[in-house]
């Protein structure tokens, strides 16, 4: 897996790369067009026979990894179009550890929406419980996955777990709680903005959140679905 990277690696770019990042971790200096074309080829020639043969091999690629790209390769892998029946609830516990010990945007977002947000359209009975549970935990990477799992739900979004999921995070000061709760809310407003609008304004949210969740709604369009009372003249 390093050497189908190293191959496509241009080590010039790497310092700024990391430094765009804020990583310790260092980069090879690989592109994502590049590194996505040689992963397919990579993982075409190498197929995994089980779901625990794929987990494992996620894994080793997670723990041992020594530059970013190949934390980005694991996560990449997760998503293989090969191993998609063996996307469920039992693949959580591994999502889990890398959200925790990523603990950067990069490899959260990614996750959260695209492979815990899967496990939840699939899964919702199981999903949705695990889900408010992780939007309470101390972790701010797990509340983060909790707000933006069901970014792209549009109509089927869960309204109700939404709200669950970013409530216990409107206290937090800090800039990755209040961009993800924006985002989400942002996302929902492509579906149903006088809900966001309403929420927003029911909740008191304001902020960096406020201005993410309203930033696509036209101010003749904020007016119209303001739930506020209009002042006295």
């Amino acid at each position: 897996m390093r050497l189908a990277l190293t191959e496509v690696a241009d080590p010039g770019k790497a310092p700024a790369m990391q430094a765009y990042m804020k990583s310790d971790m260092p980069f090879l200096g690989v592109q994502a067009v590049a590194r996505r074309t040689a992963l397919r080829r990579t993982f075409a020639e190498h197929p995994l026979g089980s779901a625990a043969e794929w987990r494992e091999t996620v894994l080793d690629l997670w723990r041992e990894a020594e530059y970013r790209e190949e934390r980005y390769a694991a996560i990449e892998l997760t998503g293989h179009r090969l191993y998609r029946g063996f996307q469920t609830v039992s693949t959580l516990p591994m999502y889990e550890e890398m959200i925790v010990t990523g603990a950067w945007w990069d490899y959260v977002d990614d996750l959260a929406i695209h492979r815990v947000g899967g496990l939840l359209s699939a899964f919702p009975d199981t999903m949705r419980p695990l889900m408010l549970e992780w939007a309470h935990d101390g972790d701010l990477w797990k509340r983060r996955t909790a707000i933006l799992c069901q970014n792209g739900f549009k109509a089927a979004t869960d309204t109700g777990l939404l709200h669950a999921c970013i409530e216990p995070s409107l206290s937090d000061t800090g800039f990755f709680a209040r961009k993800a709760i924006g985002w989400a809310l942002r996302e929902y407003a492509k579906t149903n903005p006088r809900e966001v609008v309403r929420y927003v304004d029911h909740m008191g949210i304001s902020g960096l959140s406020r201005r993410e969740a309203l930033k696509n709604i036209p101010p003749v369009d904020l007016s119209r679905y303001d739930s506020r009372p209009s002042a006295s003249p």
